[in-house]
Parts: structure tokens; sequence; C-alpha cells
């Protein structure tokens, strides 16, 4: 990862990024909508050093996940 290189809504480490898709009413009718990622900039260890990182919030979950 080069330092200015990351995009807000894209996770650096999964590479989850934003989704489309399709609002529909209840007549059927449908609208183009987009699902972002719910993305924290946060500083995490990355191939041995600390990083400033953005990364969605299901790989902090499985970042920090107790071991037992």
């Amino acid at each position: 990862m080069v330092k200015g290189d990351t995009m807000p809504g894209k996770c650096d480490i999964c590479g989850k990024a934003i989704q489309f898709g399709h609002n529909v009413s209840h007549s059927k009718r449908r609208t183009n909508r987009q699902w972002h990622t719910n993305t924290h900039k946060q500083t995490v260890i990355l191939e041995g050093k600390k990083q400033q990182a953005n990364v969605c919030t299901r790989c902090l979950r499985t970042l920090y996940k107790p071991v037992s």
C-alpha cells in the first residue's frame, strides 16, 4: 500500500467496495441505488508494520477476534 493510495469506501484488507443495485417500489419500479461499505480509518499492523488503512468493520472484527 502506498501512502495516499487509499480510496474512502474501499477496504484495504479485503477489497470490499461500493455495491450497486435497485430500489424496488411497491409498483415494482426500479431506481438505481448504492450500498456503501462501513469503513473506518484505523491504525493496523500490515506486513509487520503499523499503517493507517481504511478497514471495513467486518475485517476489524476478525483482526481483533480473540483466539480460543
